[in-house]
């Protein structure tokens, strides 16, 4: 999935750098597929590669997450 990712984000990279740089007559149509496979693949692959074997209730703003929030500011402050 990391490769994927990768060759993904080149092949965009090359396609929109490929639309500003020749003056060709498709060239508009290269910087938006070139930003289109960014938005489309290439966020979610990540996201998702980035979130998948994380538990969601961590980064849920509980009470007790905001319990140990409250405790660790207080042992900082000596």
């Amino acid at each position: 999935m990391k490769y994927l990712i990768i060759i993904l984000t080149l092949v965009s990279a090359g396609l929109i750098i490929s639309g500003f740089a020749f003056k060709l007559e498709n060239s508009q149509k290269l910087i938006g597929s070139g930003v289109a496979v960014l938005f489309f693949l290439v966020f979610p692959l990540f996201s998702y590669y980035r979130w998948k074997d994380r538990d969601v209730k961590e980064y849920m703003l509980t009470k007790e997450n905001l319990d140990k929030m409250r405790e660790s500011q207080k042992e900082k402050k000596y």
